[in-house]
Formats: structure tokens, C-alpha cells, sequence
């Protein structure tokens, strides 16, 4: 028979050949580095057999679904040593998670991190006798009787639940056998490098009425140097945790008595304001007109966008005037609305509308975490109006705006086109001319993109950006939506050259996503090293002595003037414990004032991360940090 690899090639193997049979048949190393297979698209074990005509791509540790696949077994093996430690224990599920993996499990006597010790040695065991994982299928009833006689009861519920004529697969690897859709690797000894990094509770399925199980974290890397790595990296994370930085520089506050609602103070506000600013900035330079919309708005509005079907659960709800409302999650139905106040031509288009608007989301208390995760934000929306004909050149002026911010701010990116999703409304030819004008637009801007199959918006693909900070962890930030259906639900129109009316295309796009989230990730990025056009603070003058006093604060007025953030630490202590305390305030410049600098009009400046950098006349100091700030310098 033969068979389609991913570079079109035709390989021809011998009927009922598996996937491990091709790789072996391309190369031996191909066939040691093999971890599963794509067939047909669909990700399998590698002993999945092969059938004449059938695509075929071989995974390796190299490719994301591989180390998914890895890790995945890592999960099972920790459950295998489990219930070797500890024979009474239930399991329920181990998934795989970003970096690593779970597995929920019910204890008679709970344990502790002090016992992973005991449960790694274990695991170490099971990965050094090189089982072979094999898969199975059951009946239904055979299924359950299996788990029964295992007393595996979440085991049972889980199969009960499954929708009728679901395959039902097993993975069994030496005497311990788990449910499972899989795929695995094809033996435990593929596994180099793991650890068991935490523990936590967690309610079965999630549902609070339901028991608490123990959630077992581990992580699990092809080689030993890269979890290393991962580890040095979580390290670095904690020292640039926002929520300790955000404390400890006085930038927003998160309270009791608003959970999930940050409190910004006014060292964050300026922070804040400073992006903002430059948001408008960049947005007027690219023709872009802003509007605002209520932060309230009837249920009718959120039913006709879609809204409501989609994001009620996560939406706040009110009654005025007797009328159910609710409080906005997303500012793009308010935008239709502001576009219908008038007529439009195609002449007027493309109508780029932006707007800063404040949305408020239920996020249970459990996900809640810093700025990352909130009940409300400002999201830099924007709403772009065109013809169809308009399509991939606002694509890539969209594209090149967004490449343009997070270069400034010192990130790499990647970006991800996704597709059309299982719960999508609007007919097959919009989705397919709407995915197909991204992917053109990407193609014509050469840029490199992955694709990321049904994880598009309820009404349109997007091209979601992920960028990469300091210390190399990914966020998902921008995001550009095309939508032909809110238009048509909206009945959006404008008068074409042909005099006819027309039924416009519309993008949603947004930059920072949500500027709280986006000071949250730069807090991070720099580790509360603001560039100087950021900093709240760009300039602390010290005096040595109080005969100094007086001109640090002139210092400070004439920097002011001139629109720098500048203040003097006039306190009585000794100059050391002042540049120290600057220092941890981690502001840019620090100038040291004493009887000379008095007498010469001069300042000798500390440059942070630098220290001492020498004795600068004072105007010459105000012009250099000015430039640095209108050039957004990063150091």
C-alpha cells in the first residue's frame, strides 16, 4: 500500500504496516525520535495501523503535540506509582497541561509535597523497566466491569457519561491499566526527565458540590537540561512576580472588598494614562476615530450580537426600568450601533472606530490572579468598517500597527491564524472567504504563522498574536477577528459605487488586549524596570546634605516643567540609605546633590543598572532624559 507524507511524497509499505513501520521505513533515527503520528490529521499512537492512500505526518519531541504526548504518559505513569504507594487511592483524570501535567486523585490519608520523594522513586522505577504501553477497546458494559472490579468509581462515571457509540479505549503498561483516549508513547523509558512540582485541591469535575480531590502537579521535559531551564525560569518569574512588584512600587492595590476589580494607584495610573497616551497616539497618526459606548446596554442588544448565547454565564445582569440589561463583556455590539447613526458611502470607507472601553467579565474567584486575570478591564478595542476589496490591506496595516507596538516594547512574537469553531454561526462560503483573506494577507506580509484549527470567535476566524517576554513565557495579547456575520445580524449597510446598497465587512482588533493584563506581563517583562518613558518616577534627586535642599528642589521644578516625573527625597538620612531606597523603587536616574553640584550647576548621575556614570551639567542631564523619553528608550 501506500501512503502520503507530510512533504507529498508517496512511501509504499506492506499491508497492516503502522505508523512505526513508516518512520523505520524514512530512517532509524526518524524511528527512535517517533513519539506518535498524525494519520488522515488526527493525532494516534504510533502502533495505529495504516490503510492505502492514508496522509501521514511522524511526531517527534520536537513538535508540540509530541511533548503533549510525552507528558500526557508521564501522567499515567505517576498514576501507576500511586497506586503503588498507595493501593486505596481512586484515580479520576490526569490531564496535560502548559509545561506539564495532572492528575486528580482521591487519598484515604491526604498527602503532602514530603511525600513525592517516595512517589518519584517509584515512578523512577517504572520508567526504568521500559514497559510497553498498549491500547484496547471495550464495550461499554465490559468497561464499567473492568473499572468495578478496580474500584475505580470516577473511572465508571466517566465511561457512563460517555455519549453512546463512543469508542472506549484503555491503556494498559505492565499490571496497571487506565482509561484513555490517548495517544502514548510506545514505552515508559522514553521518558528522561519529570518532577513532581506542587499539590492542590480541586473539586471533581469542577463542581463545588462535589468532593475535593488531591491535584498532583508535575512537569515532564525531553532532556534534563531543558527542565533545568524551566525550573531556572520559574525562579526568575518569582522575583518579577507582578502582584509582589505592583505591591512593592505602589502601582494598583487588590482588596477584599472588590475582588477581581484592581485598584489603581497613582503610580499605576501613570503608568496606565502613559500607554493610553500613546495608544491615541499611534491610533490618530493611523486614521483611526474613537468613540465610547455605555457600559450598559439591554439584553436585546446582547441576543442579537450573539452575545448572550455565547457569554451569558460570564456576563453581569441588571434590570432598569423594568428592561432585563446587562453590563458589557465585549464593546463590539455598542460599535455596530454608533456606526447605524449614520449613513455611510463607500467612499467613507474603511471606518477605522476605536475605543478604550471598560468590559466587565464573571470570572469565578478560583481564576482570579492579579492583573492577569480580572472582572474588569479596558480593552483597546477597535472596529474596522471596509468592502470586501478593502479586506487584506486593513489586515496588514492592522498587522504592521501591532508589530510596530511590540517591538517597541521589546517582545518577539509569533502569530497563529485560527479557524472556524465547532459552535460558529454564518454559512460555509463567509467562513471560507473570511479564513482565506487572512491567510492571503499573512502570506503577502511573509509572515511565518501556525494554524490553529477551530479555535476561531463564534462569528469569524482571527489571527491571534503570542508574545514572548524576558524570560521566554508566551501571552496571548493581540488579535485580529474578521466578521462577516455581526454586520449582517446588525443589518449594517452602505451605498456602493454602483449606487446599490452593500453589506460591509468589519475586523475586530485589539493591541494591548487588556491594557490591566498588558501592564501586568511589562511589569513582568522588565521586572519593574520601566524605560524612562514609562517610569512613574523618571528622576529622584538626592541631596547629600541640607544645605542641598534647596536645589534639588529647583531641580526637580524646572524638570517638571519641562513634563518629566521627577521628585527630591528631602529626608534626613545619610545618602547611602537614600540611593538604596531608590534603587529598589527602581527609578531610571538618581542625581546626587551636594556643595559642588550646587556651586557648578551640575548634577553627578547614577543610571540604574549602571550606577555611577559621572558629573553632567544640569541642562544637559533634563535634554537627555527628555530624548530617551520622546524616543521610548529601553535600557
Amino acid at each position: 500500500m501506500n501512503i502520503i507524507l507530510k512533504n507529498g511524497d508517496k512511501l509504499e509499505l506492506a499491508a497492516n504496516a503502522n505508523a512505526l513501520n513508516a518512520a523505520q521505513a524514512i530512517s532509524d533515527g526518524l524511528a527512535r525520535a517517533a513519539v506518535a503520528a498524525k494519520v488522515n490529521g488526527k493525532l494516534q499512537d504510533l502502533t495505529a495501523p495504516l490503510n492505502d492512500g492514508d496522509s501521514l505526518e511522524i511526531v517527534t519531541l520536537k513538535d508540540k503535540e509530541g511533548l503533549e504526548v510525552y507528558r500526557h504518559t508521564c501522567a499515567h505513569v505517576l498514576a501507576q506509582a500511586l497506586k503503588a504507594v498507595y493501593p486505596t487511592c481512586k484515580l479520576a483524570i490526569g490531564p496535560v497541561i502548559e509545561n506539564g501535567f495532572y492528575y486528580d486523585v482521591d487519598f484515604k490519608t491526604p498527602i503532602t509535597m514530603e511525600d513525592f520523594a517516595k512517589v518519584e522513586a517509584e515512578m523512577k522505577k517504572i520508567i526504568k523497566s521500559n514497559l510497553p504501553i498498549e491500547r484496547f477497546t471495550m464495550p461499554r458494559e465490559e468497561a464499567i466491569a473492568l473499572m468495578s472490579k478496580f474500584h475505580e468509581n470516577y473511572k465508571v462515571e466517566l465511561i457512563q457519561d460517555l455519549p453512546a457509540g463512543e469508542e472506549i479505549s484503555f491503556y494498559k503498561q505492565g499490571t496497571f491499566t487506565d482509561l484513555c483516549r490517548g495517544p502514548h508513547l510506545p514505552s515508559t523509558g522514553k521518558i528522561k526527565a519529570f518532577k513532581l512540582v506542587s499539590i492542590a485541591g480541586a473539586y471533581w469535575r469542577g463542581d463545588e458540590k462535589k468532593k475535593m480531590l488531591t491535584r498532583i502537579y508535575g512537569t515532564a521535559f525531553a532532556k534534563k537540561e531543558e527542565m533545568d531551564e524551566y525550573f531556572q525560569m520559574l525562579e526568575e518569574a518569582k522575583k518579577r512576580d507582578h502582584i509582589k512588584l505592583g505591591k512593592e512600587l505602589k502601582l494598583f492595590a487588590l482588596m477584599n472588598e472588590g475582588k477581581g476589580f484592581p485598584f489603581f494607584l497613582p503610580n499605576g495610573m501613570i503608568l496606565k494614562n502613559t500607554l493610553i497616551d500613546y495608544w491615541r497616539q499611534i491610533h490618530r497618526r493611523e486614521g483611526y476615530v474613537e468613540v465610547q459606548t455605555p457600559i450598559i446596554m439591554t439584553r436585546s442588544l446582547w441576543e442579537n450580537s450573539g452575545h448572550w448565547d455565547h457569554y451569558k454565564e460570564n456576563m453581569y445582569t441588571t434590570k432598569i426600568d423594568g428592561e432585563d440589561c446587562a453590563v458589557k463583556p465585549m464593546n463590539c455590539p455598542g460599535g455596530m450601533l454608533v456606526y447605524k447613526i449614520s449613513p455611510h458611502s463607500y467612499k467613507d470607507l474603511p471606518i477605522r472606530m476605536g475605543e478604550l472601553g471598560l468590559v466587565h467579565r464573571h470570572e469565578k474567584s478560583g481564576q482570579l490572579h492579579g492583573l492577569m486575570r480580572v472582572r474588569c478591564f479596558t480593552q483597546d478595542d477597535a472596529h474596522i468598517f471596509m468592502t470586501p476589496d478593502q479586506i487584506r490591506s486593513e489586515i496588514k496595516g492592522v498587522v504592521r500597527l501591532i508589530d510596530e507596538v511590540y517591538t517597541l516594547f521589546g517582545f518577539k512574537y509569533h502569530v497563529e491564524l485560527s479557524t472556524r469553531p465547532d459552535n460558529s454561526m454564518g454559512s460555509d462560503e463567509d467562513w471560507e472567504a473570511a479564513t482565506n483573506a487572512l491567510r492571503a494577507a499573512l502570506d503577502e506580509l511573509n509572515l511565518p504563522y501556525s494554524v490553529n484549527e477551530g479555535d476561531g470567535a463564534f462569528y469569524g476566524p482571527k489571527i491571534d498574536f503570542h508574545l514572548e517576554d524576558s524570560i521566554k513565557r508566551t501571552w496571548q495579547c493581540g488579535t485580529i477577528q474578521l466578521d462577516f456575520q455581526m454586520p449582517q445580524r446588525f443589518d449594517l449597510e452602505y451605498v456602493g459605487e454602483d449606487g446599490q446598497k452593500h453589506r460591509p465587512i468589519m475586523i475586530h482588533r485589539v493591541v494591548f488586549g487588556s491594557i490591566e493584563r498588558f501592564i501586568g506581563i511589562l511589569i513582568e517583562h522588565y521586572a519593574g524596570k520601566f524605560p524612562v518613558w514609562l517610569a512613574p518616577e523618571q528622576v529622584k534627586v538626592l541631596p547629600v546634605t541640607d544645605r542641598a535642599a534647596e536645589y534639588a528642589q529647583k531641580l526637580v521644578a524646572e524638570m517638571t516643567a519641562m513634563g518629566l516625573r521627577a521628585s527630591a527625597d528631602l529626608r534626613k538620612e545619610k545618602i547611602g540609605r537614600k540611593i538604596l531606597d531608590a534603587e529598589l523603587e527602581k527609578v531610571p536616574y538618581k542625581l546626587i546633590v551636594g556643595d559642588k553640584e550646587v556651586e557648578s550647576l551640575t548634577v553627578s548621575v547614577r543610571r540604574r543598572g549602571e550606577g555611577d556614570i559621572g558629573a553632567m551639567e544640569k541642562d544637559k542631564f533634563f535634554e537627555m532624559v527628555k530624548d530617551e523619553e520622546i524616543k521610548k528608550t529601553i535600557f
